[in-house]
C-alpha cells in the first residue's frame, strides 16, 4: 500500500508576509553586496541571490508550495534566463532598459548556472528550515494543555 501523503497545514497570511519580508531582505543583500564586493564573489554571490529571490517570490505567489518544487521553480525560470542570452534578446533589452538589464542580464555565462543552483540550495535549505521550526511550534501548541 502507498503511503499517504501528509496533508500540508493551513497557512496564515503570516507565510506570505515573511516571504514578502525575505525578499525585500534578499533584494537589500544583493544591492549591499553589489556595493561593496567586486570579481568573482560579488558576481556569483549575486547571481545566487537572484535565484533566492525568485524562490521567494515563488513562495509569495504560492505559499503551500514545498522547498524543493519552489527551489526547483526558481532554478528553472534561472536557467531559463541564462540560457536566452545565448540570443541577442536580452542583451538589446538590456541596452534599453536598466530594470531589462538586472532581470535578464546580457551576456551568457556557464558558471552562472552553478551560482544560481547554489541559490536554490540555499533557498530551499532556508525554508525547510523555517518550515520545521514552524511545524514544531505548532506541535508544541497543540500538545500544550
Amino acid at each position: 500500500m502507498p503511503p499517504v501523503p501528509r496533508a500540508r497545514p493551513s497557512l496564515s497570511p503570516r507565510t506570505r508576509l515573511l516571504a514578502a519580508l525575505a525578499a525585500a531582505v534578499t533584494v537589500a543583500a544583493g544591492l549591499t553586496l553589489r556595493a561593496v564586493t567586486g570579481g568573482w564573489f560579488g558576481k556569483y554571490a549575486g547571481d545566487a541571490l537572484y535565484t533566492v529571490l525568485i524562490h521567494t517570490l515563488v513562495v509569495l505567489v504560492w505559499p503551500r508550495i514545498t522547498p524543493a518544487r519552489a527551489a526547483i521553480g526558481a532554478l528553472a525560470f534561472s536557467w531559463a534566463i541564462e540560457l536566452a542570452q545565448l540570443t541577442p534578446v536580452p542583451a538589446a533589452l538590456s541596452e534599453a532598459s536598466v530594470v531589462a538589464r538586472l532581470v535578464l542580464g546580457s551576456t551568457f555565462g556557464a558558471a552562472d548556472l552553478v551560482a544560481y543552483a547554489a541559490g536554490a540550495v540555499l533557498a530551499a535549505a532556508a525554508h525547510t528550515l523555517l518550515e520545521n521550526r514552524s511545524r514544531h511550534r505548532r506541535e508544541r501548541a497543540s500538545a500544550a494543555p
